[in-house]
This record gives structure tokens, C-alpha cells and sequence, in this order.
């Protein structure tokens, strides 16, 4: 009864079924090990930060590039303040405000974006506070260059002079004359009545919705798989119980039939003039 397997047409059935299914299941364990990579990331950038508040800074050039290793690591640095921006658009404790963003000049010639503070209200340059004046050293967390849109930072355009939506290199050597390194630095302690700025996680460390759409696809992949299995059992299932019917001759019986009905609905239709 399942000589039929043989035939051509069940070898290629079989042979993709053969295929699918390991591809379905390796694609979803490769997902599954994405997120669980994700996991793995944000539980150890979450203990890191908890870590790195109470380690000793280490100077600013030993720690760059930024990286998932060094973001977030306390460094220290000295220069002197020079051009103050505002970020707007940004929350802190559920509450909407601006950072104060100042460049510090330090002595290789390049400016350090230092987010000096958070301020509630919309961004306005009389609210924020001054700069120290003179040599100043800084301490406080390393950041990378946000990427605008992701993770909360804006990307609106046409912001008044003084204002720059992200903290990056590239958004802000439009803005100001200097050289600027390629991270900013969010102070320990804020200066002059402002709160003070919290590190945020290395970027693809979060459990954001990337993070879930792997787990999602992990889903998916293995319901193909289960699918496959379904299919090919109901395949096989039509094709035995066709073989049976056709062993005890039904199928030609059934055959007639359906001629019979189509020949009654032929000579039952209106003929055409």
C-alpha cells in the first residue's frame, strides 16, 4: 500500500521535507541563540553599571574607543569649558526636559561634549547655568555617539541655534568649530542645582523590540517546522486512504459519478442561439 512512497512525485515530497525541517529548526535555534545573546548582553550591561559607579575612573584616552566594554565605564578628564548647547526633548524620573551640553577643551586639541546636567521644562538658554571658568577636571560616565531616532533621541531638524537633538560627532560638527571626539561624558555629579544625567546601557544590550522580534521569529521558524510535519502526515493520510479506495474500486465508481453530474449539469444548461 505505500509502494507509492517510490514514485517520483513522493521522492521529491519527501526530499523537501527532509530539507525543510532541519532548516526551519536551525533558523529558529539560531534566533533563540540572538535573543538569548541579547539577554546575556543587557544582564551583563546592567551589572556593569551597577559596577562601574563605584570603580575608580580611568583617564579619558586609555578608554576610546567607545565600545559595549567601555561604555558606561567612569573616566576622568581636564580642559576648559568652552561652547554650551542644549539638547531638548529629553526625559528624566517621567519628566520632560533639556541637558545642558558643554564642550570641554582638553589638551589635545579636540572638545569633549559634557552633558553637565538634566533641567525640567522646555530648553531654554537663561534656565541653564554657566560653565566653570579656568582648568577643570570632569568625572563621570563614557557614552557613544547616539544614533538619532533610536532609543528616545530626536531627530527633528530645524531646532533653534543652540540646540542639537543627539550628542554625536556628527550632529554637532555642524554646530560648533571643533574638533570632537566621537563619545560624550555625563558628569557623576551635576553642577549648580541641575540633576545629574544616568549612563544608559551600550546600544544592542537592551531588551528592546529587536530583542523580542528575534523570540517572535524563534516562534515562527519552529511552527514552519510543525507545519511541514502537518502537511506531509496529510498528504500521506489523502494518498493511503486514495490507494484503499482504489483497491476496493471505488475510486472508478466515484469517477463515474462525477462524469454523470457533469454531463447532467451540461445537457441541463441553456444552449446558446
Amino acid at each position: 500500500m505505500y509502494r507509492f512512497l517510490l514514485t517520483p512525485r513522493w521522492w521529491g515530497i519527501n526530499v523537501f521535507v527532509l530539507l525543510a525541517i532541519p532548516f526551519c529548526v536551525f533558523m529558529g535555534s539560531w534566533q533563540l541563540s540572538r535573543f538569548e545573546g541579547r539577554v546575556q548582553d543587557h544582564r551583563t550591561a546592567t551589572e556593569q553599571a551597577a559596577s562601574d559607579q563605584h570603580e575608580k575612573a580611568r583617564p579619558l584616552a586609555g578608554m576610546l574607543p567607545v565600545d559595549k566594554n567601555t561604555s558606561g565605564r567612569r573616566v576622568t578628564t581636564s580642559g576648559t569649558y568652552g561652547r554650551q548647547l542644549l539638547v531638548p526633548g529629553r526625559e528624566l524620573e517621567g519628566k520632560r526636559g533639556f541637558y545642558v551640553l558643554t564642550l570641554l577643551r582638553t589638551d589635545t586639541g579636540k572638545s569633549l561634549p559634557v552633558v553637565r546636567g538634566w533641567l525640567p521644562g522646555n530648553a531654554d538658554p537663561a534656565k541653564a547655568p554657566a560653565p566653570p571658568t579656568g582648568e577643570v577636571t570632569v568625572t563621570g560616565a563614557l557614552q557613544a555617539s547616539e544614533t538619532p531616532g533610536d532609543n528616545g533621541v530626536g531627530a527633528q531638524g530645524g531646532l533653534p541655534a543652540g540646540q542639537s537633538a543627539a550628542i554625536s560627532a556628527a550632529s554637532l560638527v555642524n554646530l560648533v568649530p571643533d574638533k570632537l571626539y566621537d563619545a560624550w561624558v555625563t558628569l557623576d555629579k551635576a553642577d549648580a542645582g541641575m540633576k545629574a544625567v544616568p549612563a544608559t546601557a551600550p546600544a544592542g544590550t537592551g531588551l528592546d523590540l529587536k530583542a523580542f522580534q528575534n523570540l517572535g521569529y524563534t516562534g515562527e521558524w519552529f511552527v514552519f517546522a510543525g507545519f511541514v510535519v502537518f502537511m506531509w502526515f496529510r498528504l500521506l493520510r489523502r494518498e493511503v486512504e486514495f490507494q484503499r479506495d482504489a483497491a476496493l474500486g471505488l475510486v472508478q465508481e466515484q469517477e463515474q459519478n462525477e462524469a454523470q453530474d457533469e454531463a447532467q449539469k451540461n445537457a441541463s444548461a441553456p444552449t446558446a442561439v
